[in-house]
């Protein structure tokens, strides 16, 4: 079993679109795949409880499927910071629960599995714990997901150096290429786009699995699929 962490380098860099194509790549090549979502805000009220749209997203690459709440155990509505949602809920987020939650699904055989965090590398559960944490006491790998626009360079070199700084492993990164923010045309900016991705590369001390382009689809399953096509696998070693 091979099982990441993946965070981003900031809200919306594009970690659910990198996670569900990296799901969806392990499934072509017919492997066994796990997606999780721990803490999601931003959820909505559906007569089965809450629901979230990226955890949904994970729970639909997840083969052999498993319940929504395994894959997403802390759902609340307001679209914030997961701590200040949790505390409007009147919940305390608690690092242990989430760690005695994700432990027997890690110890489940799965060929991949990918546990997302929310927001970017330092997001906090309390007053005390970051999600990060949540990595740290399992040990994983992290993936760094790189919301391509200005300004990305620092953050990913800020979040590369607080992912080893904890004593863990930057296995990977992904570059997704966002709007808004910079505008990658072939007449005046794709210099500048390359210039950027040559920056990150050699300054990360990880291979890049990829880089995503703008993408449409229609669902979330169509992105996901289209996803898998600009990425490649981490390698567990």
């Amino acid at each position: 079993m091979s099982a990441y962490f993946v965070t981003g380098t900031d809200t919306d860099a594009g970690k659910t679109l990198v996670t569900s194509g990296l799901l969806a790549l392990a499934q072509r090549r017919g492997l066994t795949t796990l997606g999780l979502k721990p803490v999601a805000a931003g959820c909505e009220a559906t007569p089965q409880g809450l629901r979230n749209a990226d955890a949904l997203a994970l729970q639909a690459r997840t083969r052999p499927v498993v319940e929504y709440d395994r894959v997403n155990p802390f759902a609340f509505a307001p679209p914030i910071a997961p701590h200040l949602a949790a505390r409007r809920a009147g919940v305390t987020l608690a690092l242990d629960e989430l760690v005695e939650h994700a432990r027997p699904l890690l110890a489940e055989r799965r060929d991949l599995v990918l546990i997302e965090g929310a927001g970017g590398w330092r997001v906090p559960l309390n007053e005390h714990d970051d999600l990060s944490g949540l990595a740290v006491r399992l040990g994983l790998p992290v993936i760094l997901v790189v919301g391509l626009r200005l300004g990305c360079i620092s953050h990913a070199r800020l979040t590369a150096e607080a992912v080893v700084a904890s004593g863990l492993r930057l296995a990977s990164w992904v570059g997704n290429l966002l709007e808004p923010g910079l505008s990658f045309d072939a007449v005046s900016d794709e210099p500048l786009y390359h210039d950027n991705l040559a920056t990150l590369a050699a300054m990360l001390p990880a291979p890049c699995l990829g880089v995503l382009p703008r993408l449409t689809a229609d669902d979330p399953a169509a992105m996901a699929q289209a996803a898998a096509d600009y990425l490649a696998l981490p390698d567990a070693h």
